[in-house]
């Protein structure tokens, strides 16, 4: 039984599914924004008071500019704020907690099957826009004790690391950032073991790599290079050499800790793109997709934002690389390519646009 139908539906609260929503509101297009948790869910499991690495307008959405106190970069819990006030201002067509479980094609319609809380519910649409986001899940390192109570691949915040000894693995810039914040709350042993015989500062925002470099040559941070934890017990790491940045060899040591922060990254899951036959390629199985349309080997069905990249081991997709995403899945649906996209000024968009049109 069919309990809706919309001529799109779009899959994914996150900011390019709530852009996606917002220029078909202003098009009056029919649509649904599913949401299996809440709007911005990916924004809840960040650490309190984490600021982006961005500024405020490259995480802008639909024309509409973040505006904020001291004009810096904002936190997450602004953007969620950003984001629940967009939902608002448009009054936008969300079924938040309502998981999409399958996406059945059919010849002119896809039924779109989702788990209500009263129960499994059924959608008839034409369009489906998966914006399903890359960072469903942590990326395991699958070592035993990495389940253990003690250890975690998200980082709550420095507090509960304040008189303990933490080890924190992984060497970008959420692993660099917790160690910065943890040793200043007063932890009383940071160490970081990475992969890499060296950070890669180049790629660590300046305000932490400076930092970083003060931190480790005043000793007040232990840097383990060229490491993975290969086994994880209550009271220590077991670490093990590694040449080539993956590969353990038989070089071990135990390095004493009270908790461990896994700082491994995310990874994308594309189980709803392969059962509904979209094509996946590469270890990051990213969706096959039209560069000019987004659609995917599925007729009507297409991909936006960093769910494109499928699980990115080097992010190219980014909110404030998507936005042409959603200019380019606009036009191939409905023939008109919006002008309010990305930040305020849609002058600063109009050559990705006239490009767009051109094709």
């Amino acid at each position: 039984m069919i309990f809706d139908q919309c001529e799109v539906a779009i899959i994914g609260g996150g900011p390019i599914g709530v852009e996606m929503a917002i220029t078909l509101e202003r098009l009056g297009v029919d649509y649904i924004l599913f949401e299996a948790a809440q709007v911005g869910d990916a924004f809840m499991k960040w650490p309190p008071q984490t600021h982006f690495f961005s500024t405020p307008e490259h995480v802008a959405l639909a024309g509409i500019p973040v505006h904020n106190l001291d004009q810096r970069s904002i936190t997450g819990e602004q953007y969620l704020a950003y984001l629940r006030m967009l939902v608002e201002m448009f009054d936008l067509n969300l079924h938040n907690y309502e998981p999409v479980e399958a996406i059945r094609p059919y010849p002119e319609q896809f039924h779109v099957q989702t788990r209500h809380r009263t129960g499994l519910r059924t959608y008839a649409c034409r369009y489906v826009v998966m914006a399903t986001g890359g960072m469903a899940g942590p990326r395991l390192l699958h070592i035993p004790g990495e389940d253990l109570p003690h250890v975690t691949h998200y980082f709550p915040g420095p507090h509960p690391y304040f008189r303990t000894r933490l080890l924190i693995v992984g060497g970008r810039n959420s692993a660099v950032e917790a160690a910065l914040r943890c040793w200043r709350v007063g932890a009383s042993d940071i160490a970081i073991s990475y992969r890499r015989p060296d950070f890669n500062y180049e790629r660590i925002k300046p305000h932490l790599s400076g930092d970083l470099k003060d931190r480790l040559e005043k000793g007040e941070i232990t840097f383990y290079p060229s490491t993975v934890p290969v086994e994880i017990t209550p009271g220590y790491v077991t670490l093990a050499s590694t040449e080539d940045g993956r590969t353990p060899n038989d070089r071990t040591f135990r390095h004493e800790m009270d908790f461990v922060y896994l700082a491994t990254g995310f990874a994308a899951n594309m189980n709803l793109f392969e059962e509904t036959g979209v094509q996946l390629t590469g270890v990051e199985k990213a969706p096959v997709f039209d560069p000019e349309t987004m659609e995917t080997n599925v007729p009507r069905l297409f991909v936006a934002g960093t769910a494109a990249g499928g699980t990115q081991e080097r992010f190219t997709y980014f909110i404030s690389t998507s936005h042409d995403h959603v200019a380019k899945i606009t036009k191939a649906i409905t023939g008109i390519v919006p002008t309010k996209l990305g930040t305020v000024s849609a002058r600063n968009n109009a050559v990705t646009w006239e490009e767009v049109k051109a094709n």
